[in-house]
């Protein structure tokens, strides 16, 4: 996709109403420090749109990138991060179910993970809630650059086995520094959301 025009047209924090979009959504969930705000940014060909943060937990809110005036990335909040308090994190989780649940307009959520770690027992957690609110997750396996090529098989096997991931599900390793991916993931964006006006 050729990127004309990015706003970042909604910021929903705890208590915010979510709006009523009459175009296609694309979410994105991660843990805290996964590398969201770098793909994002990747995907937008921006350096710096959304705001990446060496401090883990920083995205606190849901924001909703108008791009192109024909639909939206929604950057959910960052979970797992230990720092926040527990009321905190429970309240975090509840904006991302209340997404989840009541967005009309989602057409495919992308889970990203740390390609370098097992995954965790929050993303496994994430994942099991993407699948039981009837998605079905794309993982971005993340941060491709920092592992060698020879290991890149051997790391997408730990993090299919690690999510129990259903059979055919889509990874797709990434590098916000290299780009390498973003085609890929911008492909299926699109396969997404053909059915609707582009």
């Amino acid at each position: 996709m050729v990127i004309k025009s990015i706003n970042l047209e909604t910021v929903c924090g705890i208590t915010s109403t979510l709006p009523k979009n009459d175009k296609p959504e694309i979410a994105f969930a991660g843990k805290s420090n996964v590398g969201k705000s770098s793909l994002i940014n990747a995907l937008m060909n921006r350096k710096s749109y959304a705001r990446i943060s060496a401090t883990p937990g920083k995205t606190q809110t849901i924001n909703f990138y108008n791009i192109n005036d024909v639909m939206y990335l929604v950057d959910l909040p960052g979970y797992g991060y230990a720092k926040v308090s527990e009321k905190e994190k429970e309240q975090w989780g509840r904006l991302i179910e209340r997404y989840l649940h009541s967005s009309a307009r989602l057409k495919a959520v992308f889970l990203l993970i740390d390609i370098r770690h097992e995954p965790s027992a929050n993303d496994k957690m994430m994942y099991r809630w993407i699948v039981d609110q009837g998605y079905e997750p794309v993982i971005i396996a993340t941060k491709l650059d920092k592992i060698k090529r020879s290991q890149i098989q051997k790391h997408i096997k730990m993090i299919r086995e690690g999510l129990s991931l259903v059979p055919g599900t889509k990874v797709i390793p990434f590098s916000s520094s290299t780009k390498q991916g973003r085609e890929e993931i911008w492909e299926l964006i699109e396969t997404r959301i053909s059915s609707e006006d582009i």
